[in-house]
């Protein structure tokens, strides 16, 4: 493919900050500029490009077709969501059809057929879906996951392209209609299709443009970030479409095959707003040992960091990888959301880099408090960073037990409300109103606390250890690990409680890539003995192979379910022997 091709540039029209009634009516603002979106190979080729004139003009045809083939106003048409020019059509002809897209996972994060097809047929029944279009490579999988789906009603992206057109009147879009579902993708439960309406979307996305990352005409965006995710599809996709600016895609596995791919995009096309979570930053400054001189990367205004809890070192190696290619760390901007809030809740302030809060860990694993440290008194420490205030027009509270509003410093709940929210959970009202409140509060199920109206995220609730009248976080389990261990790297620690024998343990699963038993024996030693000694927690160390640890459908390491893969194989044993073998094989 061809590598020399001018990237697409914005038109001369007048910029707008996402400031739309509806998806359809940005879209057909900004088909109005030359603007648009390219997706690339892991090399850099140029595989596709379309003007968002050539999307609004297709999805609008698309759409129409849909309706011929007897898709009613508020149907759910699944969507496989691979990072090319069909879902972007698919997706944008619901928009204009009055259709629901629902997008869906690829398999590449499920580690196998049956896991996959297991958790593609839970969503299509949580969402009911009237149609499923999927990439022909993964159709055979996906018609199994189907079941007795309407054959005519599941094919590839061109399903229905030989329908005429003539005739069809698509419907008046209302902000009251739905957009999309978007599965919620870190529970072990039954996946949450949330519900998000027109309204909330235009609402969320006029608050990332205007008050978040300030876009503005000029700039451009570059993305690895899967569609399938409230990241890549709002954040990177949509905002881009809602703002005008043209838009750089890579699919996800080509950046995890070449990471350098994402700053050269970046650097050849002059892009100044990317994302990612810090396992992503990780990844490129591991990997880009050359060549990270030869990019220009001055460009760059807006390095986002959200999706997982930030990680400062990360972030430090990463600018210090960069600095020579131009790359400036106060570009680094920390954020927090959730889907259920469409996407964006808070924001750090731009052009200040990673503002962090070094609190006193033991008082804050013993008293949730967040006590800043004093040098000296023997305590141990964590740098945490701030995610900003939340958006204007919104309302953020971080409440205690009681439910009443803490002050700052003090660790309690993250409580969110505003015009940004979900409608509900699709089809659970059960669901909805265990984190929705009828006041309009939602409960994000994460623990935080304010300093000085920005938010700090300590953790998700349910991760949380409780151990010897302690409150430990995971991930400082975890970080410490990967950090002080040798031959232990980002991401190949989970960490969770259990209850065993009347107490609570505390279990480490550490990905080990050594065969040598002795070598094996060494590394759960050390990593027992580091953590008792770095944070006064004996551990129970289990050893599993590379690439095991479960993932939620965005990327994320879903403690959760590793949590459970334990339990379901230490139930499974005729005994109380729960040797690392016999948990590898589960794991």
């Amino acid at each position: 493919m061809a590598r020399d091709k001018a990237p697409v540039q914005a038109g001369e029209q007048a910029f707008r900050a996402a400031d739309f009634q509806t998806l359809p009516e940005a879209l057909d603002y900004a088909a109005n500029s030359a603007a648009g979106v390219q997706f690339y190979s892991a090399r850099g080729d140029l595989l596709e490009a379309i003007t968002y004139r050539e999307l609004s003009d297709a999805a609008r045809s698309m759409g129409r077709r849909m309706r011929r083939a007897g898709l009613a106003e508020g149907d759910r048409v699944a969507l496989i969501a691979e990072t090319d020019a069909n879902f972007l059509r698919a997706f944008f002809a619901c928009q204009y059809a009055g259709l629901v897209a629902v997008p869906m996972p690829l398999p590449v994060v499920f580690g196998g057929r049956a896991g996959y097809v297991e958790h593609i047929r839970a969503m299509l029944g949580v969402a009911n879906a009237a149609a499923i279009l999927s990439p022909a490579p993964f159709l055979d999988m996906v018609r199994e996951s189907a079941g007795d789906f309407d054959p005519a009603r599941i094919g590839t992206f061109d399903l229905f392209d030989g329908l005429p057109e003539d005739g069809i009147t698509l419907p008046e879009i209302g902000q009251d209609r739905l957009s999309y579902l978007q599965f919620s993708s870190g529970s072990t439960r039954s996946p949450a299709g949330i519900a998000v309406t027109q309204r909330a979307l235009m609402a969320n996305l006029h608050g990332i443009a205007r008050d978040g990352l300030r876009i503005r005409a000029g700039d451009r965006c570059v993305s690895w970030l899967p569609l399938y995710h409230d990241m890549g599809l709002v954040g990177f996709l949509l905002a881009p479409v809602a703002t005008q600016v043209p838009l750089d895609l890579i699919a996800t596995r080509e950046f995890a095959r070449r990471p350098s791919i994402w700053p050269t995009i970046i650097a050849r096309n002059g892009g100044t707003l990317s994302y990612s979570p810090s396992f992503g930053y990780d990844l490129c400054a591991r990997r880009m040992k050359d060549g990270a001189a030869d990019l220009d990367l001055s460009k760059w205004r807006v390095a986002g960091i959200g999706g997982d809890m930030v990680r400062p070192n990360v972030l430090a190696r990463f600018a210090t990888a960069f600095e020579s290619s131009g790359f400036r760390k106060e570009a680094f901007v920390a954020s927090y959301g959730m889907a259920e809030a469409t996407l964006g809740i808070t924001f750090a302030p731009l052009d200040r880099g990673i503002d962090t809060d070094t609190i006193d860990l033991d008082l804050l694993e013993h008293e949730a408090r967040a006590v800043p440290a004093a040098s000296g008194n023997g305590h141990r420490t964590r740098d945490f960073v701030l995610c900003g205030p939340v958006l204007p027009g919104h309302d953020l509270e971080v409440r205690g037990q009681d439910g009443k509003p803490l002050p700052d410093r003090e660790v309690g709940r993250i409580m969110f409300r505003g015009p940004s929210l979900m409608r509900e959970y699709f089809n659970s009202r059960e669901e909805t109103a265990r984190v929705m409140a009828g006041d309009g509060w939602l409960d994000t199920g994460d623990l935080g606390f304010l300093l000085d109206g920005a938010l700090v995220v300590t953790g998700r609730s349910k991760d949380l250890i409780l151990a010897n009248g302690r409150n430990i976080w995971p991930q400082d389990l975890e970080w410490l690990v990967e950090h002080e261990v040798e031959g232990v790297r980002n991401g190949d620690v989970a960490a969770f409680s259990v209850d065993e024998d009347e107490a609570e343990t505390v279990v480490l699963l550490v990905q080990c890539r050594a065969t040598d038993q002795a070598a094996r024996d060494s590394l759960s030693q050390t990593v027992a003995d580091t953590v008792r000694a770095a944070a006064g927690v004996n551990c129970s160390v289990v050893l599993v192979p590379h690439n095991s640890l479960p993932q939620t459908s965005s990327g994320k390491l879903s403690r959760a379910k590793a949590r459970q893969m334990y339990l379901d194989r230490a139930r499974a044993e005729p005994s109380n022997d729960r040797t690392a073998p016999r948990l590898e094989a589960a794991l």
